[in-house]
Parts: C-alpha cells; structure tokens; sequence
C-alpha cells in the first residue's frame, strides 16, 4: 500500500471553550508532504489546532479542511501522536502496534506480521514480546511511532511526541521521524516547546504569541541536508527564541 498525501488548511478558524477563546482568526495551510512545526508559549492553543485537524475538537467558527473535505469526526488517515505513547500495558509491544490495523478490520495474523516489520524499522527488532513497563520510554515512543506509521496516515499529527524524553534519546528519535517522513511523505503539524527540534525537522515554522492563538511570524526553510548543527539557521534560532521572550544575548 502506497501513501497519498493531502493537505491541510485552516480557514478563519476560532475556537471558544465557553467564554474563554483559545482562537482567533487562525489560517493556515500545510502542503502535500511538508512538515510545519508550531512553537509558542504553554497555553496559546497549539494542542487545540491538532484536536481540531484531527476531528476531536470542532471550531467555533471557521472551517478545517483536509484534502478540501470539512473534517467532522476523526480518520485514521489523521493520525494524532501524543507527548505520553498511550500503549496498552496489557499488551506486547507488537501486540500494541497490530492492534491500529486490527481495528481496521486486517486479520491478527498480517496484522502482528506488519507489526513485526515496522518495530524492526524503529530498531526494536528482538522487543516483540516486551510489555510497555519493561522497555525505556524512548522504547515505547519508538513502538508509537512504529503504530502511527502501520496505518500509512495521509495526515500525521505530533503533540510534543519526545517532551518526555532525555535530550539524547529525544535527538535519536527525531532522527527516526526525519526518515519515516522522507521515506512515506505524509504532510505533518508538529507542536513542540524544542526550538532546535523545530529547526531540524520543520520546513517551516509559525511562532504564536499568548493566548489567544496569533502567529507573530513564519520561518520558512530549504532544507538540503538536516543535521542536527544548527550552525546554518543560527540567526533564525535567535530571532525565534527572541519571539518567545528568551534572552540569547550574553552579558559581559
């Protein structure tokens, strides 16, 4: 089975939850395989702009569109990835990962089979067996990824996936994203606090200001070959974390 893309966009969308109002007049679009990375303070509406592209939320006004359909209820062609794996600690980690397909109606036995597989491509080749609580979690965000991929999502959807995680392990699984995405192309919205994670994997970037939700600029990148020496982009890195009131200068 091959991945088709599509694409997503935001049409003057706002969103209440009772009198608070998280967003206003968001528009915003993601092309056909590219990733756009959302950064901004805790609390600006980041996470609700995933829940809305991946049908959990509906807006107040405005419309969410992927491939030119209003999204109304969730797809499994969106495929939504949280901060925490959200693995059932009752099953294996292949267990876990077949269980996407399962649900789609593919029968248990090429279903564990595809699972096998797609742990193998996140290195977890030997780990089938493991339950959750007996591998790190970098092990079990691995098995989520490998469980979002199985289902060849058109949309991906990244809510902070390595927030949790030590800085090295974070580092290694970014890798890991980069390749499934180059190799598969689905387009990709990815919330993240990590600035540098941004910059690596992002094509481009929309900082947002506080709540409710505004976007202060657009970073857009030419990616000719990701590293994670950021050496390249330095002066954008600057000038993002001088949006989000950090202060890069050095003092004498």
């Amino acid at each position: 089975m091959s991945y088709t893309v599509m694409q997503l966009k935001f049409e003057d969308v706002k969103k209440r939850f009772g009198s608070l109002e998280v967003i206003k007049h968001f528009n915003a679009e993601v092309a056909e395989g590219e990733l756009v990375a959302l950064v901004g303070p805790s609390g600006c509406g980041k996470s609700t702009i995933l829940h809305l592209a991946a049908g959990l939320e509906k807006p107040s006004e405005g419309r969410v569109l992927a491939d030119g359909k209003l999204i109304t209820a969730p797809n499994p062609q969106r495929t939504l990835v949280f901060q925490e794996h959200a693995l059932y600690p009752w099953l294996t980690l292949q267990a876990n990962v077949a269980m996407a397909l399962e649900l789609q109606g593919v029968g248990k036995k090429k279903s564990y089979s595809e699972a096998e597989g797609w742990l193998e491509r996140v290195n977890l080749k030997g780990f089938e067996h493991y339950y959750p609580h007996q591998v790190s979690g970098g092990m079990r965000q691995r098995t989520a990824l490998a469980r979002a991929f199985m289902v060849k999502p058109e949309i991906l959807l990244l809510d902070e996936p390595f927030g949790a995680l030590d800085a090295l392990t974070r580092m290694s699984l970014q890798d890991v994203l980069h390749e499934l995405i180059e190799e598969h192309k689905p387009s990709v919205m990815l919330v993240t606090h990590d600035v540098d994670e941004a910059l690596y994997l992002a094509d481009r970037i929309l900082v947002f200001g506080p709540r409710p939700t505004h976007v202060l600029k657009e970073f857009s990148f030419e990616h000719c070959e990701r590293s994670h020496d950021l050496s390249g982009v330095a002066q954008q890195r600057k000038e993002i974390l001088q949006l989000l009131g950090i202060k890069t200068e050095v003092r004498a």
